[in-house]
């Protein structure tokens, strides 16, 4: 019964799916947006998909990862869903500039959240250290390329291109952690 319950204290629960959505949310935005800004229509429309399709798999990171977080911290649970859901919505609505009569500013969508995500991750990174759940080096890692990047897209709501110098640490630590729970399954 001891065995279990150690096991179940650093299990990350669905962590491949999770880890898998990581990486394909990557690839679906980043294919998406390129083919979202094309002047054809058809490689707009796919983009469209695609950024709908990242939309869908970072609410269901933050669903999934929730049933983690909750047993340790369910503020810190409900934010990082927030977090997710907030970006997914943001990220989505670029769509919504394919309807002629709408005009968003692209950007800013972009902006607000990738701010979300960098200020909504710390606590979950934070959560994830105190409970010892990943490696101490990859948590720390995590809070601050999350403040990091968080700093970036703050100073490009003011106009400052900065986001480009400062996002490499926090999404070099996501595609890490993503390969982490592929191989290590949420397990230490």
């Amino acid at each position: 019964m001891g065995k279990k319950t150690t096991k179940n204290r650093t299990e990350i629960y669905n962590a491949r799916t999770i880890g898998s959505f990581f990486l394909l949310a990557f690839l679906a935005y980043g294919f998406g947006r390129q083919f979202f800004e094309s002047q054809i229509a058809s490689e707009k429309y796919l983009g469209s998909v695609l950024i709908i399709t990242n939309s869908i798999m970072v609410l269901f990171i933050g669903i999934l990862f929730r049933r983690t977080l909750k047993q340790y911290n369910v503020l810190v649970a409900n934010i990082y869903l927030f977090t997710r859901l907030f970006e997914s919505v943001a990220l989505s609505s670029i769509v919504l500039n394919l309807i002629p009569a709408i005009n968003i500013s692209e950007d800013n969508g972009y902006f607000l959240a990738m701010l979300v995500l960098g200020l909504g991750s710390i606590p979950m990174c934070l959560t994830l250290y105190k409970q010892r759940i990943l490696p101490p080096w990859l948590t720390i890692w995590g809070v601050i390329g999350y403040a990091v990047f968080a700093f970036g897209f703050l100073m490009e709501l003011f106009d400052k291109e900065w986001s480009m110098y400062f996002l490499p640490l926090g999404g070099l630590w996501e595609i890490t952690f993503a390969i982490w729970l592929i191989i290590k399954g949420g397990g230490k």
